[in-house]
């Protein structure tokens, strides 16, 4: 049996860059009973797996495995309920998979599991501040990390949405996170940052971010931006979640034209195509 160690795709952004020269796209699997985006459409493994494989053959550069929703007011799950949902899933896909795989965790015991299994990527939406070893984990397996902006946590974090400057608080939250990290010996190179689209912000926030998305690159990080099927692309439309494609790709066509390096997505086919031609319009091709 090959050992785990050896089925884990080193996470290295800059190659993946140089490789494809560009938009890096990470599709989204939700190993859970209470997505906002699917319902519980791959909360079985096989089904996960078989999405996940899905992507990948679309165009996926990352896939990105979660087993906790973080929409808002989600239900918190267990540590070991979590496990259930994702080793299973990480296990197979890590003999599979022919791109990195990524897993969307606040937990570092989860985390760690993940890693060990065959992850190579840890998404973290608390940016380091859910679990105090989450960084030591990440190092320890010399893994890529996702540093995200939320004020508060999933229960909460749209109950004030105000800010004095939402995106100079977004920088100075998303730096000291990366110094957390750096410090803890994660390297500098695999770590992206995502400023957090519907994650305590309201609708004029999301598209402040979307604009503002060159303000983030004084931190020196690629920029994740993970907008689609939310609930802003909804209230601009009137879409249900189920419906919101056109308004996904919009989003990310202009996320890409404003300086993101990557796009965290459902319609990975549909979004490939969109910003293949944004990052060749963008003129740095």
């Amino acid at each position: 049996m090959m050992h785990k160690e050896a089925r884990r795709r080193e996470f290295d952004l800059v190659r993946l860059f140089n490789h494809y020269h560009r938009i890096v796209v990470m599709g989204v699997v939700n190993t859970t009973p209470d997505s906002f985006s699917d319902g519980g459409k791959y909360f079985d493994t096989d089904a996960a797996v078989a999405q996940a494989l899905r992507l990948v053959e679309q165009g996926a550069d990352i896939v990105d495995i979660g087993g906790e929703s973080s929409r808002p007011g989600a239900i918190r799950v267990s540590e070991s309920e979590e496990k259930q949902r994702v080793l299973p899933v990480l296990e197979i896909l890590a003999g599979q998979c022919p791109v990195p795989i990524s897993v969307d965790t606040t937990k570092a015991s989860v985390a760690s599991a993940a890693l060990e299994a065959g992850a190579s990527i840890v998404n973290d939406i608390t940016a380091l501040n859910g679990d105090p070893d989450m960084a030591h984990v990440v190092a320890k397996f010399d893994a890529g990390l996702v540093l995200m902006h939320m004020r508060g946590t999933p229960q909460q974090m749209q109950n004030d949405t105000s800010y004095d400057d939402l995106i100079g608080e977004i920088v100075g939250y998303l730096s000291a996170a990366i110094a957390k990290a750096e410090s803890a010996g994660v390297a500098s190179d695999k770590i992206m940052i995502d400023p957090g689209i519907g994650f305590g912000k309201d609708l004029e926030g999301n598209l402040s971010v979307i604009r503002s998305i060159s303000r983030f690159q004084s931190l020196g990080k690629p920029i994740l931006i993970g907008a689609s099927r939310k609930s802003f692309i909804g209230r601009l439309s009137g879409a249900d979640t189920g419906n919101r494609l056109s308004g996904s790709l919009a989003a990310a066509t202009a996320a890409v034209l404003n300086g993101a390096s990557a796009v965290r997505v459902h319609d990975v086919a549909e979004t490939r195509q969109a910003v293949d031609v944004a990052f060749r319009l963008r003129g740095t091709a």
